[in-house]
């Protein structure tokens, strides 16, 4: 009987030892198998930060070009604001690979006045090239030239002495004579005579072959259609295209 018990008692023991080696064997293997999974999880997570950070560093690196102007840049009244002019030009300047990134900075209803204001905030991202169209609003509403003429002439001293080596698009503009022939002419006048003066490049009319065909303007035969916006980009491009070359 006592002999029989003894056998039980060895035979459990060896249970025991083997059950004790597997478990053993089994967290080896869980706290290996744990620590491989937490090694590739550190990769990924290397390697997705790299990634990002060089997406971010190739963003950062891109040249501007700052469309600085109001709702003509804006795209006032389209249903996508990529039909808007400077969008269609960033198709183009991608299209071409080029290494330049547009930002819209149009507000409806500015002046140059407005603009005036603002110029510091936006400054805040050094642009390659900076395009001014501002003025359409201060002569639809009869300002004084001089004053339109200052506040313009202010933007591009800000410009110039933040970024002196920014080049400065001037986008020149005409207005309906309403306000008589001599204000009408003189706000003509206005674009290529700051051009002059400042050494910039000027695109002679803006809404070049889109101003006064009802066709392409919308209800209001002021702001441009869809397909008038493809034509105001075509102004504009053939004065930035030899910039960017």
């Amino acid at each position: 009987m006592l002999k029989n018990r003894q056998l039980i008692i060895n035979s459990n023991n060896r249970i025991q030892k083997v059950f004790l080696k597997f478990c053993c064997l089994y967290v080896l293997v869980f706290v290996f198998s744990c620590k491989s999974d937490a090694s590739k999880d550190t990769t990924t997570l290397d390697e997705t930060t790299t990634q990002n950070e060089t997406k971010s560093t190739e963003n950062s690196n891109s040249k501007k070009i700052i469309f600085f102007g109001d709702s003509l840049t804006a795209g006032y009244g389209l249903e996508d604001v990529n039909d808007a002019f400077p969008a269609l030009i960033q198709s183009k300047i991608d299209s071409l690979q080029l290494d330049y990134t547009i930002v819209n900075s149009g507000i409806s209803g500015e002046t140059t006045s407005g603009g005036k204001n603002r110029i510091d905030w936006v400054l805040n991202e050094e642009p390659s090239i900076f395009i001014l169209e501002l003025g359409a609003n201060d002569g639809l509403r009869g300002v004084p030239l001089d004053q339109s003429k200052a506040n313009l002439q202010a933007i591009i001293d800000a410009v110039k002495k933040k970024y002196p080596d920014t080049k400065i698009v001037l986008a020149g503009m005409q207005i309906p004579p309403n306000m008589g022939q001599d204000y009408t002419s003189e706000f003509k006048n206005m674009f290529p005579a700051l051009a002059e003066e400042n050494n910039l490049y000027l695109v002679p009319f803006l809404l070049e072959d889109v101003g006064g065909i009802e066709s392409l303007n919308q209800s209001d035969g002021i702001h441009p259609t869809k397909e008038g916006h493809k034509i105001l980009a075509k102004n504009v491009w053939d004065v930035l295209q030899p910039i960017l070359k």
